[in-house]
């Protein structure tokens, strides 16, 4: 085929682009704060509207302190959607992120999780929500992903690292692990080429932005509900 006749991907439509190239449609996306890592993802930010996985080596890797920049920038409530510990307001208040927009969801099965998850990316009353996730399956992420899609948050799902072997519909998929430094970022799954090569973000600051549950009450965010699938939930 002859290149010169070949049309640019953007100019059959804005959302094209080609394998070797980040994809440069009309991606919202938030700044993640760390200009290193910026740089490298498509729309040079977190994508809104999409579903993003954070697959971290151990809880406490630092991945919420790499996502602590863009949720403080929001000024919008975050919801926090089974997190293994609770959250420290005072850690969430020192990263930037204001403890009085932080909405504490709690559900007991992984069902009634992925559910309240599906629920608050459809109103789009968040401007973030965080899942946490040890098993899940990839039907359940297309479902997410389609509530995504339809919403105006930045959506995040923590799953083990061990999880990156799987397949996922995820537009946006990076691996984080403890560094010297900060913490050492794979783009495992971008929309273009993959980045090779080590990726360290010094995320800043180093506070605890979660703690125990037997720690004080008075640690914790004050919006707390309990929440249990109705409708259609997931099977």
């Amino acid at each position: 085929m002859d290149n010169a006749r070949t049309p640019l991907p953007a100019s059959i439509h804005p959302a094209l682009w080609r394998a070797s190239q980040l994809a440069r449609g009309r991606v919202s996306t938030v700044d993640t704060g760390y200009p290193v890592l910026s740089h490298e993802l498509p729309g040079r930010g977190w994508p809104i509207g999409a579903l993003n996985e954070v697959l971290a080596q151990a809880l406490g890797s630092g991945e919420i302190r790499l996502l602590a920049p863009a949720l403080g920038s929001l000024n919008a409530p975050v919801a926090l959607v089974e997190p293994p510990y609770e959250p420290c307001a005072q850690g969430l208040a020192y990263s930037g992120i204001p403890p009085e927009q932080v909405l504490l969801l709690r559900a007991k099965r992984s069902n009634d999780q992925l559910w309240s998850a599906e629920q608050i990316l459809k109103a789009s009353t968040c401007g973030a929500v965080l899942l946490w996730q040890t098993h899940v399956r990839a039907d359940a992420l297309r479902r997410l992903l389609l509530a995504a899609r339809s919403s105006t948050s930045l959506f995040f799902v923590f799953r083990p690292i061990l999880s990156a072997s799987d397949a996922s519909p995820a537009e946006l998929r990076v691996a984080v692990r403890p560094a010297e430094e900060g913490v050492r970022v794979d783009i495992i799954k971008p929309k273009g080429p993959k980045f090779e090569g080590d990726l360290t973000v010094n995320v800043r600051p180093a506070s605890a932005l979660m703690s125990s549950r037997t720690r004080s009450r008075r640690a914790v965010v004050p919006f707390e509900i309990e929440a249990r699938a109705t409708g259609d939930a997931f099977a």
